[in-house]
């Protein structure tokens, strides 16, 4: 069995259903195709009429039956994802020693913008100990607890 039916469509879509429809609607749905592609009561020619119609029965007997049904939706699964690993390449082997592509060496530009990164970080840690050297009065003030804090008032009478 193929993924598809001669046409090039799925089960599924032969019968114009989404793949968790119920009984009660492929039923329905195969009623209103049968009679709109039965031979005997269509205007299509009858040799297109009569393949039509046969997918559709074969459409419904699989899909109907819960067993057929299972076993239909995993071959398409199946049939699917191996279409999907043949276009996508899953077993993509990168040719260098490195097991993982993100894992190389820096070139040299991304080594020169680490330099250029590290000494700003050693030149403004060494500005501001220089500053703090220099002006303790700027940058380092006591802080005197709350409690000690003395308010004057005075009174005038």
């Amino acid at each position: 069995m193929s993924k598809y039916t001669p046409l090039g469509v799925s089960y599924y879509s032969l019968l114009g259903l989404h793949p968790k429809a119920s009984n009660q609607e492929i039923r329905r749905a195969y009623r209103e195709l049968s009679k709109r592609y039965h031979p005997d009561t269509t205007d299509m020619p009858k040799a297109i009429a009569t393949v039509k119609f046969q997918q559709i029965n074969e459409a419904y007997a699989t899909l109907v039956n819960s067993e057929k049904r299972l076993e239909y939706d995993q071959k398409i699964r199946r049939l699917y994802v191996d279409d999907l690993s043949q276009r996508v390449n899953f077993n993509y082997r990168n040719s260098s020693a490195y097991l993982d592509p993100q894992d190389r060496p820096l070139s040299a530009g991304e080594l020169f913008a680490l330099l250029i990164i590290g000494i700003t970080l050693i030149s403004c840690l060494l500005i501001a100990i220089t500053i703090g050297l220099i002006r303790p009065e700027v940058t380092i003030q006591p802080i005197e607890p709350p409690g000690n804090q003395f308010i004057e008032i005075k009174y005038s009478l």
